[in-house]
């Protein structure tokens, strides 16, 4: 009926006990009326401590169940099929366990399963007695913390922001919320550390496929992105520029609408941010954005994971971006106003950042105490830094400009000398690939204060 390999003793037999009791009332199909019913069936179960801890006891469930429950004919079949509104609550289980980052799935999920389908008898029974979905959270949370239960890692208000995301476009930095920056950075730092334990990330039920497609080739997009589908059990399939020719061999319209058919998300990698924008608009699955003309949302959100993990907090601190005002800076500038990072970039004349989102970072650090500040010296600007952040000076299909580029940008370099003007401690990030002895030295990017590579490590989480 369910791959149940990951299922509690508990879980296993209430489902067992769901087939029983649609028997016993003459049904072909489990329901969720069934599985609540099998639940009932397991009085020692974290599920039935829930329910006791909101005042409703499995004997008033069981009540109210059998007052409403249909009744059909009696059945010889011997394995019975769940009915879809039960599938997804099954579905929707294992969905709890993963946000909770649990390796199982016990009474427990189930329960929250129920609850979060909504629509069965199952749900509106819990409703009618005053049980919901967040308070169930809630009491889980409670109960485990009281029991010593380590392993619930995300909290139940973040659990409701992480829940949001779900079917959504990453384009930009600025399609998330504060709260929905703060609750990525801190599930990243968790599934970090259940890695570096070498325990397992918890693994989706059903295998999901990502389309990556690359206009630009890249080894860390490419090598995180896909070992991160691996571990969480699904599968990256790489599309070179040759495979596809998005607007050239085909549409980027029709593109997605091939796309959407066989995968469960696109990553795209491209040179105009308005090729995203066509995917995002043409395709039914979420778009991310891998790196585009405009902005590169995954590299910030990774930059400020380490940022973190070496300063301890964003809010407060000062990351200062001396080069191109590109889209790495971009993303950085807005997510450090939506994380009340204090943002400065000394950038040459003529190289400032793009005006409209220069002007949204400086609303929204309104909002969360973040300066977003352009200056020409870069002196000046890292005298306060406790972060240092420089890029390439000429981009991919910027090529031609390069001489040019050097000549403007040479003031511009990373050096000892420029590390020696600010406060001390301040680290040394760039998102890689670097030139080096270009926009920073071999010392520098090699130096003690450097966290170039924790910042390619963490584009995997």
């Amino acid at each position: 009926m369910l791959h149940s390999a990951r299922f509690t003793e508990r879980a296993r037999r209430v489902i067992l006990y769901a087939q029983e009791e649609a028997g016993r009332l003459g049904e072909n199909h489990v329901s969720t009326e069934h599985v609540l019913l099998g639940l009932t069936r397991e009085p020692d179960s974290l599920a039935a401590r829930m329910l006791e801890r909101m005042g409703v006891s499995l004997s008033r469930v069981r009540l109210e169940l059998e007052r409403q429950v249909p009744r059909g004919e009696s059945s010889a079949v011997q394995e019975k099929q769940l009915t879809p509104r039960a599938k997804r609550a099954i579905d929707l289980a294992y969905d709890e366990a993963r946000y909770l980052n649990d390796s199982y799935i016990g009474t427990e999920h189930l329960l929250l399963g129920l609850l979060r389908e909504g629509e069965g008898l199952a749900a509106k029974v819990l409703q009618g007695l005053g049980v919901d979905l967040q308070r169930a959270r809630t009491v889980l949370q409670a109960l485990r913390e009281s029991e010593g239960v380590t392993s619930t890692r995300v909290t139940v208000a973040r659990m409701d922001v992480l829940h949001g995301l779900r079917g959504r476009d990453l384009l930009s930095i600025h399609d998330l919320t504060s709260e929905e920056c703060i609750a990525l950075l801190q599930l990243a730092a968790e599934m970090k550390q259940v890695t570096r334990r070498g325990a397992e990330v918890v693994r989706w039920r059903r295998p999901h496929l990502l389309a990556m497609i690359f206009e630009k080739p890249s080894l860390r997009t490419r090598f995180t992105f896909e070992a991160a589908m691996v571990q969480l059990g699904g599968h990256a399939i790489y599309l070179s520029p040759g495979e596809i020719g998005l607007g050239k061999r085909e549409s980027v319209a029709d593109v997605a609408r091939n796309l959407e058919r066989w995968c469960q998300a696109i990553m795209a990698r491209v040179f105009s941010h308005q090729t995203l924008v066509e995917l995002a608009e043409n395709a039914r699955v979420p778009v991310i954005n891998a790196l585009s003309d405009l902005e590169h949302p995954c590299q910030a959100l990774a930059d400020f994971q380490t940022l973190i993990e070496h300063k301890g907090e964003a809010k407060g601190k000062h990351l200062v971006f001396v080069g191109d005002g590109n889209n790495v800076a971009h993303s950085l500038m807005l997510l450090a106003a939506k994380l009340g990072t204090h943002f400065t970039i000394a950038c040459p004349e003529g190289y400032e950042p793009n005006e409209r989102i220069l002007s949204l970072a400086r609303e929204i650090g309104a909002a969360t105490g973040a300066l977003i500040t352009v200056l020409r010296d870069p002196k000046e600007a890292v005298r306060t830094a406790d972060a240092i952040y420089t890029d390439v000076w000429a981009s991919m299909g910027q090529e031609h400009e390069a001489e040019l580029r050097k000549q403007v940008f040479q003031p511009y370099q990373v050096n000892a000398e420029l590390l020696q003007a600010a406060k001390p401690g301040a680290l040394v990030m760039h998102c890689l690939p670097a030139h080096r002895g270009e926009e920073i030295t071999e010392e520098v990017i090699d130096g003690a204060q450097s966290v170039v590579f924790d910042q390619a490590e963490n584009r995997l989480h």
